[in-house]
């Protein structure tokens, strides 16, 4: 029976406003949020009234709507502990940057800059210029250009270089990258006409040749980023391509995805071409991120011919495309720490956490595992256990690095997804990866350990009860 009386009982929602805690409330939210969230939680009591609930306490009541405004407020886009032992992990943000290129942004954020004005003139400058002269410098092209990620890169490019015309690409390198967006579709999009040559597993560069034609504008080569074929397989180099480009008199346009300044294999990974290898190989054109193994923001750059880049520039796209004052200060930041190879995994994140080594990082699961136990009580159990981490977001996708971390079991089933959510749902979430009927947290990215076990010390006591 509907309890009239319980309904009667409930305060207005201008009683609740005079409440002290909300009163407070209002100085921090602002009165309209307040409002909005008394309103909505009066409405969720009375309905519970009135399918057979009691009466709540005032204490509740204003904890209710407390609750549902620091909830409000608190942003999804919060920093976590990603321990999925994958560095660059797209749906993770992909990079972290150094100290330098974040010390760069604040000031951009801070102040007013100039972006596009040349202080040695007083007049309009560019804001390429920035970046221009630093990427030159680190690549050896003659231009460079910058827009706000590698698929941009590729569209403009190629929108410029082959607009009504054809691209002749290997059939072997018409990639899919995340999100489902594939090749062919960029191509479609930048008004190119995709021109396929040879097979899955091997192009020669007869292939290429038999394909160019008066309607050919350009040649395009793209690194297998996230994929490897292996086995019976052949490729016509860059080099090579590059050679049967001038002779056509068309542009090679080298698609390098993620692309590095240094010769990772100084750090034990594996060796991938450098954009200023690739440049030196004559490619007309090399694109490239800014936000993987370059290890800066999401950022697609540009270098190559000059003559082309001016192009590039003048395509009316490079406008919508182009990055905003924030990114470019800290990309600047970014390209600077290479000029000092010798200490540039100590102050750039991405390198120092794939050069991480494997005993270093099993000596932290050791010291972390009794401390980790301890958190998350009898119900559950962990153990050090041995990982192979992964680079991610398309960087050298066959090869992994030994690591080391925690494997968390529960219960069942239920019990361990209960424990996944509960990580996920703490102030400073924990993520990491299922497998095998238990949680794995790989360590290689974990560097704040105090701050680490503090985000653990908030778990539900009896969330795996």
């Amino acid at each position: 029976m509907l309890d009239n009386s319980a309904l009667r009982a409930l305060p207005s929602v201008d009683q609740t406003l005079n409440i002290p805690v909300i009163v407070e409330a209002v100085g921090r939210f602002g009165r309209r949020a307040v409002t909005t969230a008394v309103r909505n939680v009066l409405d969720e009591r009375r309905q519970d009234i009135r399918d057979g609930g009691s009466l709540p306490a005032i204490a509740l009541i204003t904890a209710s709507v407390l609750d549902r405004l620091q909830g409000e407020e608190r942003s999804n886009l919060r920093p976590l502990f990603n321990l999925t032992g994958t560095v660059l992990h797209t749906n993770l943000g992909r990079a972290i940057l150094a100290e330098a290129a974040i010390s760069a942004a604040v000031d951009a954020m801070r102040e007013a800059a100039a972006l596009e004005f040349d202080l040695d003139t007083g007049r309009r400058g560019e804001r390429d210029d920035h970046l221009r002269a630093l990427l030159c410098e680190l690549t050896g092209a003659e231009d460079a250009t910058v827009v706000n990620n590698n698929a941009a890169a590729v569209l403009i490019a190629l929108n410029t270089l082959g607009a009504g015309r054809e691209a002749i690409v290997s059939r072997g390198e018409l990639i899919e990258i995340g999100g489902a967006f594939r090749m062919p579709d960029i191509m479609a999009r930048a008004g190119v006409t995709l021109v396929e040559v040879g097979t899955t597993n091997r192009t020669h560069a007869k292939d290429y040749r038999a394909a160019l034609r008066a309607g050919t504008g350009l040649i395009l080569k793209v690194h297998p980023s996230n994929y490897r074929i292996e086995g019976f397989t052949a490729e016509v180099g860059g080099r090579d391509l590059a050679a049967l480009a001038r002779e056509a008199g068309v542009p090679l346009l080298n698609d390098l995805g993620s692309g590095t300044l240094v010769d990772l294999s100084i750090y034990d990974l594996a060796k991938e071409p450098t954009v200023r290898e690739t440049v030196a190989e004559g490619a007309d054109l090399v694109t490239f991120s800014g936000d993987k193994l370059l290890g800066g923001p999401q950022a697609g750059f540009i270098v190559g011919r000059k003559d082309l880049v001016a192009a590039i520039n003048r395509n009316p796209m490079k406008r919508a495309l182009r990055v905003d004052k924030i990114r470019i200060a800290a990309l600047a930041a970014t390209l600077k720490l290479y000029r000092d190879p010798d200490r540039l995994a100590d102050r750039l994140p991405t390198l120092r956490l794939l050069a991480r080594k494997e005993p270093e990082i099993a000596a932290v699961a050791r010291r972390l595992q009794p401390l980790v136990a301890a958190l998350l009580g009898p119900t559950r159990s962990v153990e050090v256990c041995a990982c192979r981490s992964q680079i991610g977001s398309g960087a050298l996708p066959i090869d992994t690095l030994p690591s080391a971390g925690l494997r968390l079991r529960a219960a069942d089933g239920h019990a361990l997804n209960r424990l996944a959510a509960d990580l996920r749902a703490l102030p400073r979430p924990v993520v990491g990866h299922i497998k095998d009927d238990a949680i794995v947290f790989d360590l290689r990215c974990l560097e704040d350990e105090p701050a680490f076990l503090q985000s653990l010390a908030a778990l539900p006591p009896n969330g795996m009860a």
